[in-house]
């Protein structure tokens, strides 16, 4: 158990830094020349990047932060069975008995993303990297989380709402796949940081201020 421990420990600090590359700010920077962090938003997340950097730097943007989540979680979670449980995946499995490894990667990978290390501690949302940490999870749940998000944000062109509302369903549909016990804390953390995350966004949804989704042409932007 403490080898198991350690082990994820290790593979969370790792999944922090790999998630924490800010790919948004990287793809704007050299495909448009427009830092994102002094544009709209001031966020590296895809919404930001496509309203100030254009079309194809959020669809990198999103590929990369989407892919950096899956690969993590993925991997670590690999690696950890076949060093500690003898190549055993399947306990490490939502209704497995260790299950809190693959939703402490969860966390480990949003927590990255949000409070990048290579950026003062400041980053995205957490909302294209969750949707790749919850695939490697679960590519049910993590399906589920899109489902939600695209329900909600299709109709309205609020990538906000849709973002807010996959975040609050990831601890339900976590639990709905099977996570019992300490394994489902990562995951309300995770809600509560995303929503957190978002806090401006909705009070502008509230007061009917938010901007809806647009794709920009790499100059400029607005508040995200």
């Amino acid at each position: 158990m403490g080898g198991l421990l350690a082990a994820t420990c290790i593979a969370a600090v790792a999944s922090y830094f790999i998630c924490g590359i800010p790919f948004g700010m990287i793809f704007a920077e050299r495909l448009s020349g427009v830092d994102v962090r002094k544009a709209g938003s001031g966020n590296i997340g895809m919404t930001n990047v496509a309203r100030s950097a254009g079309g194809k730097a959020a669809a990198l943007t999103f590929a990369c932060d989407v892919g950096k989540g899956t690969l993590c979680v993925v991997l670590f979670r690999w690696l950890i069975a076949l060093i500690c449980l003898s190549g055993d995946v399947a306990t490490l499995a939502l209704n497995g008995g260790f299950c809190w490894v693959g939703t402490t990667l969860f966390m480990a990978c949003v927590f990255g993303h949000v409070f990048s290390p290579y950026l003062h501690f400041h980053g995205g949302k957490g909302i294209s990297v969750g949707l790749g940490a919850s695939l490697g999870l679960y590519w049910p749940m993590g399906l589920s989380m899109l489902a939600v998000f695209l329900l909600l944000t299709l109709p309205t062109r609020y990538v906000s709402l849709g973002s807010v509302a996959a975040a609050l369903s990831v601890s339900v549909f976590g639990f709905v796949y099977g996570v019992r016990g300490v394994g489902i804390l990562p995951l309300v953390v995770v809600s509560l940081v995303v929503v957190w995350a978002h806090r401006e966004n909705i009070i502008r949804l509230m007061r009917g201020e938010e901007r809806r989704f647009s794709v920009g042409h790499g100059k400029g932007g607005g508040r995200s």
